[in-house]
């Protein structure tokens, strides 16, 4: 039985489990994000501070050869790291998220998804925010380096969560495209923007409001997804249900199996598309597994038999 809702007891249990794996570029050889996606991530940033006279031992790869050739003496350029980074999730609770068929929901997985980020964001000194958006409406909440600031981002996703059932609104496609709007407005300059989402709805619009955002930040999507929308069961004839609307269908047809695989492959292709075109990793995670297992296996090495550490 696939678990409906979430509560604010269970998210903030996560925290323990917030371990074993990054979003910083620097990658276990398993991570997911190693290879050409590594690059595509900024990590902390140097913020310049001074120009000062070159001494014996400094870096001779710091010497500012402009300023040295005006001042007429050695100049080097000193920097300071950027002690900190802002993360704003972008956390889907939309009515196409409001299907499981094991262990969990997919508005579920995406509120667990969120949380996880959340509490490894914080760990590491960074700040977080949100935007959660669902039919309901859409709430930001603006980064901050606390763990006060994850309660606030979990709260809302629960009040949003808990509002999902079978005879709420219709799905809005539409809201993506919304979303990345208000985050190319909020996200300023190095931020890591991170979708935990099923995608549904990306189209052109998207890679355009995607486009914007990569311009100074990276992106990195989380693809929630359920097992059984790649492939129906087969079970023979069935009674699919939508609300208040009923459909009886022979399952096992052959036809209907390929026409619902394609469909599936063609929703995630479409949601792909934004994530090919500005080379942003995605994070396939499925309903039936335990999501923290997954980010851990995604975005680090799993150590078997010994303790994870951060």
């Amino acid at each position: 039985m696939s678990r409906v809702h979430v509560t604010l007891d269970e998210l903030l249990r996560l925290r323990h489990r917030a371990r074993g794996f990054s979003f910083l570029p620097r990658q276990p050889v398993h991570s997911l994000l190693t290879g050409r996606h590594a690059s595509r991530l900024r990590g902390r940033g140097l913020d310049f501070e001074e120009l000062r006279h070159y001494f014996e031992g400094d870096d001779t790869r710091t010497i500012d050869w402009s300023a040295t050739a005006r001042r007429g003496s050695p100049q080097v350029r000193v920097y300071t790291e950027e002690r900190d980074r802002s993360v704003l999730l972008l956390v889907d609770q939309r009515m196409s998220m409001f299907f499981g068929s094991r262990r969990a929901m997919k508005s579920v997985a995406a509120a667990e998804a969120a949380a996880l980020s959340a509490f490894r964001v914080t760990s590491l000194g960074d700040r977080v925010g949100a935007i959660v958006f669902s039919e309901h409406g859409i709430v930001e909440i603006r980064p901050e380096a606390r763990e006060a600031a994850v309660r606030r981002i979990l709260a809302e996703v629960v009040r949003q969560n808990r509002l999902l059932s079978v005879d709420g609104p219709p799905a809005d496609p539409f809201l993506l495209n919304q979303v990345f709007a208000r985050a190319a407005r909020l996200a300023h300059h190095d931020w890591l923007v991170c979708l935990i989402s099923d995608e549904a709805g990306a189209d052109a619009e998207t890679v355009r409001r995607v486009t914007e955002v990569t311009a100074h930040n990276d992106v990195l999507s989380v693809f929630v997804y359920d097992p059984l929308e790649q492939r129906l069961p087969d079970i023979g004839r069935a009674v699919l249900a939508e609300g208040d609307r009923q459909i009886e269908v022979d399952l096992s047809g052959p036809e209907l199996q390929r026409r619902f695989a394609e469909a599936f492959t063609e929703r995630r292709q479409a949601g792909a598309r934004f994530s090919l075109h500005q080379a942003i990793p995605v994070l396939p995670i499925s309903t039936d597994r335990d999501v923290a297992e997954q980010f851990r296996e995604l975005l680090g090495r799993r150590l078997a038999r010994r303790r994870l550490v951060a």
